[in-house]
């Protein structure tokens, strides 16, 4: 099932009119406040007690409070403790009377954002909404983030991308999930192996058994059989106990073998034993062990040429390559650079608990053209520096520009800016060619001419 794509533009902007809601009962007190607020550009409403105040806010109300402590019928304690009940991330502004500063200080313990003592000055009253009114934006706009992020389902949730490189890699990944295959992934640095592969594990009946990753460049050769197939105590120096290795540990689920192209060759004559027999045994042990492990590899060299050199073990390569999963670099599929950005936009923005600011659509244009050595993860990085305020633009990172014939780079500029834009107009060709300033006619052209898809809208 494709999921609704996160629109970060839409969540960013979705509460920018915030209202102010001020509860007092005394009239030229209400009519003040909201002749303050309202001349700075505020949205104000104003009511004159506690429940007309409780028929105006709902759970994940668009603003925050303002309510004087002494009210007729239910008092702005009684106000506060309700309005907690209900949403305990609304900010609600205490207005005391002189000489009340006990009442603020119990009003701050049960969780007021802030008090104001009369007389208080229009000034004051506006600096302290605009900092509660932005405290409010910024936890509306992470709820809605994790609501969207939590919608995405199944494999569209973890792959994102609506390219036919992307939609044929999650075909294959469905159809051979479930399947006790070995897969070898292919692809280059930042292309999301890792993630590939714990999408094959979840894709299948070993999801409930532990997926278990090592970095096959990231060990030192003298500890890799330990590493890999455990030891028994005594089995060397400083061996006080029995160690029980990765592949074992990985029974009934997935070992992920990460830059298998690094792993010795010693060790690449005993994985192709376990692989050919299903048994491990332990360094200093003479006790095969039965094991069911299902081994993903990825590497992001041509295995089959370095088998040719003799530099990787022929065998191993053809008992590992039952299916290979190719993960196309993203300079091959530029119509996923919005949409992954947007995702990781959303992904920063809670993380660092900062506005998912939108790209503007001139630095949008940019990333689509960038060539993206780094791939996929070079984008996740761009994501959260500009989250934290620190630009959107590719080349901060040096990269030379991609070599590429001017019609070829022209043809994937149009084809990525023409995916987004039916995108986000969920598919719809009138609408889409408006925003990108041309025919219905002409547009329907290139979407032929490039195979994309528009949903069944027209």
């Amino acid at each position: 099932m494709s999921a609704e794509p996160i629109d970060v533009m839409e969540a960013a902007g979705a509460h920018a009119a915030l209202t102010v809601l001020v509860v007092e009962d005394d009239a030229d007190v209400r009519l003040g406040c909201e002749q303050a607020l309202r001349l700075e550009g505020i949205a104000t409403r104003a009511v004159g007690s506690a429940e007309a105040a409780l028929r105006e806010v709902e759970a994940g109300f668009a603003g925050i409070v303002v309510s004087d402590i002494h009210l007729p019928g239910a008092d702005g304690m009684a106000l506060l403790r309700e309005l907690g009940a209900r949403d305990a991330a609304l900010p609600v502004i205490m207005i005391t009377g002189h000489g009340d500063v006990s009442l603020a200080v119990q009003a701050m313990k049960q969780g007021a954002y802030d008090f104001l003592e009369k007389p208080f000055s229009p000034e004051r009253l506006v600096a302290t909404c605009r900092r509660a009114l932005d405290k409010r934006r910024l936890a509306l706009e992470v709820a809605d983030l994790r609501a969207r992020l939590a919608g995405r389902e199944g494999l569209s949730a973890r792959l994102i991308g609506h390219s036919p490189a992307i939609e044929r890699l999650r075909q294959m990944i469905a159809g051979i999930g479930d399947t006790a295959a070995n897969v070898l992934i292919h692809g280059e640095t930042g292309t999301g192996k890792e993630l590939v592969a714990r999408c094959l594990h979840e894709a299948s009946g070993r999801r409930a058994k532990h997926f278990v990753p090592i970095n096959c460049g990231g060990l030192p050769e003298q500890l890799f059989e330990s590493e890999i197939f455990g030891h028994e105590a005594g089995a060397f120096t400083g061996a006080a106990k029995r160690r029980i290795g990765k592949i074992e540990h990985a029974e009934g689920g997935t070992l992920f073998l990460d830059e298998i192209e690094s792993m010795p060759m010693p060790m690449q004559i005993k994985l192709l034993r376990v692989l050919q027999e299903r048994v491990v045994e332990r360094l200093g042990s003479n006790q095969p062990v039965p094991v069911n492990t299902r081994v993903v590899a990825a590497t992001k060299a041509d295995l089959r040429a370095l088998a040719d050199a003799s530099q990787f073990r022929a065998d191993l390569y053809y008992r590992l390559n039952v299916v290979t999963l190719e993960l196309p670099p993203l300079r091959e599929r530029r119509e996923d650079v919005p949409l992954l950005f947007e995702h990781f936009l959303a992904q920063a923005a809670l993380r660092f608990e900062r506005d998912a600011v939108p790209p503007t659509p001139a630095e949008m244009a940019a990333l689509v053209a960038y060539p993206w050595p780094g791939n996929v993860r070079e984008l996740r990085n761009l994501a959260e520096r500009h989250v934290l305020g620190l630009g959107c633009d590719p080349a901060q990172g040096g990269a030379a520009p991609e070599a590429l014939p001017l019609p070829q780079a022209v043809e994937q500029f149009e084809r990525a800016l023409i995916a987004d834009a039916l995108r986000r107009h969920a598919g719809n060709l009138t609408r889409a060619g408006e925003a990108l300033g041309v025919a219905k006619t002409t547009l329907f052209d290139k979407v032929r001419k490039y195979g994309l898809s528009t949903g069944g809208a027209s």
